[in-house]
């Protein structure tokens, strides 16, 4: 299965509202996330730096889905206050994706 990566970048005074949502995700988020495809979803934090890496045999697809979901838009509009633009994303991309160089399995 296909492994993506991606960046994500949140505003300074929010790091801990960032950090304490995702201690408590919502159940039917997670279930939706599970029933598009995605598995062994995570989020690293550096600073102010988000690297979110996760598992979906067609990443796009399961985004275009999420993308509908009634649940998913609602915690991206309550998240979205936290966040800034990445330096690094392109105009016209979902999210500024990562090239995997390397993986040891």
């Amino acid at each position: 299965m296909p492994h993506y990566a991606f960046k994500l970048r949140i505003k300074a005074d929010a790091i801990e509202e960032y950090e304490r949502e995702h201690q408590r995700v919502w159940p039917e988020l997670l279930a939706k996330l599970k029933a598009v495809g995605i598995s062994e979803y995570s989020i690293f934090r550096r600073g102010q730096e988000l690297v979110l890496s996760l598992r979906v045999d067609d990443f796009d697809k399961a985004w275009d889905e999420l993308d509908r979901d009634p649940v998913n838009l609602r915690w991206q509009e309550f998240m979205s206050r936290l966040f800034e633009s990445v330096p690094e994303k392109q105009d016209g991309e979902r999210f500024a994706m990562m090239k995997e160089v390397f993986y040891l399995k």
